[in-house]
């Protein structure tokens, strides 16, 4: 399947996933605002249960729809780094995104620059798009891949080619400064803590 984005779209917001080329890897993707969908990639990855997942955004301003707040000196950073490969955690404490933040009261989001991801993402809203990939089994490189993890399991597969990338880079806002909780697509000078990357 190619980017049809209607039949894309009609699939997500009636709580269907499925896979397709991110900006960085293959993403299981589903609507960030259907608990079912949600509920159904956790299932589908195996994925711990406790552990919240990345939102894709169209915007910035799109953050605010989960209760994340952002002040003007942290936007001005922001925008040195998106649209991009990076992650940024931001506090979420709203007890109704408890499907996402899991009890962590954070959520991480990221503004990607891929443009077909980007025009998809206006029409469906933010996007939920682990990798592609059971937990603890390498990120799929292509669609031959992603189908021999989840065959007939998900809605739709949208093909990117081979992809081969790292996840990417998580930063969050801690005492008003970047700390890296996770190394990836994106090097980041001068900032703190640098652990080894990892699909999510």
């Amino acid at each position: 399947m190619s980017w049809n984005f209607k039949k894309i779209e009609k699939i997500i917001k009636n709580d269907g996933v499925g896979v397709l080329p991110t900006d960085t890897l293959y993403g299981i993707v589903g609507s960030a605002f259907s608990k079912k969908s949600v509920e159904r990639i956790y299932k589908l990855k195996k994925r711990n249960p406790k552990k919240p997942l990345i939102v894709l955004v169209g915007s910035i301003s799109e953050v605010g729809l989960f209760g994340a707040k952002i002040g003007r000196e942290v936007e001005k950073e922001i925008k040195k780094l998106w649209p991009g490969k990076v992650s940024i955690i931001f506090d979420c404490p709203a007890d109704k995104f408890y499907y996402l933040h899991r009890g962590e009261n954070k959520l991480a989001f990221r503004l990607p620059k891929k443009k077909s991801l980007l025009k998809l993402i206006k029409k469906t809203g933010p996007l939920v798009a682990p990798s592609a990939n059971p937990e603890g089994l390498e990120p799929a490189t292509s669609i031959r891949e992603v189908r021999e993890y989840f065959g007939d399991s998900v809605d739709f597969y949208v093909s990117g080619g081979r992809i081969k990338s790292l996840p990417s880079t998580i930063i969050a806002l801690e005492g008003g400064r970047m700390v890296i909780k996770r190394e990836g697509a994106v090097e980041i000078a001068g900032i703190a803590n640098r652990p080894r990357p990892k699909a999510v």
